[in-house]
């Protein structure tokens, strides 16, 4: 069993969220903050295949966004969304949740979350 822990950026509006609701139900939380501390990347290569790089990568951010048409098109399989995540850890759907079981989720759900914290 290891411990409850969110990674992703403060001032996103779903981690302040997501950490509110879990302070809220009691469940005492590690916060990984990717702009002070990077993107681990021995955690990122466990995401990618218990996630899926597809749903990782935030196409619908401001950082998405921002990026030029080659940075886009470098991210079309698993080796080039990771190489941008850790490059630019804002393209990141936050928050990424490790879960005291093990499991991870990404993105906040407090009915999924409440079924998560129950098990």
């Amino acid at each position: 069993m290891s411990e409850l822990t969110v990674y992703g950026i403060p001032n996103c509006d779903t981690v302040k969220r997501a950490r509110a609701w879990l302070t809220a139900q009691g469940a005492a939380h590690q916060f990984h903050d990717f702009k002070k501390a990077g993107v681990p990347v021995a955690e990122l290569d466990r995401w990618l295949p218990a996630l899926g790089w597809e749903r990782l990568l935030n196409r619908a951010g401001t950082t998405w966004r921002k990026l030029d048409e080659a940075q886009r098109a470098a991210a079309t399989d698993a080796a080039g969304a990771r190489a941008l995540m850790l490059a630019q850890p804002s393209v990141i759907k936050r928050p990424v949740v490790q879960w005291p079981d093990g499991g991870f989720t990404v993105g906040f759900d407090d009915d999924v979350w409440a079924r998560l914290l129950k098990d």
